[in-house]
């Protein structure tokens, strides 16, 4: 430890400190006898099933069957602006807020906050909907992502 102090105050100087092979044998050594004197290693709990191996006949589909419960939030987003704290506070029942989005342009679809999609809005048994007009590819999606 004296000995890494000393290299500590020769960085501070300014001058390189260079650690030859040796050093590096030494200390692995030294991390191997250390290991061997302790309890033998903690094998990994069998928890999670393998991805790597064949888990029987289902294979592949049986392990992307675990993810399709999973849910996620998906938001339709008619459109946006920014406003003032104080014309925020100003609004009552019946005020109108003017967004970015024209009339007639389609809403965007996201998932988790991710754009997937673009569509209409629909009127199914009076509750609206979305018919999708655009899906999004990964490619696009990565491309607005760099914009």
């Amino acid at each position: 430890m004296a000995e890494q102090m000393g290299n500590s105050d020769n960085m501070a100087d300014g001058t390189e400190d260079q650690i030859s092979e040796d050093d590096w044998a030494a200390a692995m050594a030294e991390q191997a006898i250390s290991e061997s004197t302790t309890a033998p290693a903690a094998q990994p709990a069998d928890i999670f099933p393998s991805f790597g191996g064949s888990t029987g006949g289902g294979g592949m589909m049986n392990e992307l069957d675990m993810i399709l419960d999973i849910p996620v939030q998906i938001t339709v987003e008619l459109g946006r602006t920014k406003i003032t704290i104080k014309n925020l506070l100003q609004l009552a029942h019946g005020s109108v807020v003017e967004l970015d989005a024209m009339a007639g342009e389609p809403m965007d679809v996201l998932v988790n906050g991710t754009l997937i999609a673009q569509g209409e809005v629909v009127v199914v048994n009076d509750k609206f909907g979305i018919r999708l007009t655009d899906i999004i590819t990964p490619s696009e999606r990565m491309r607005k992502l760099n914009r």
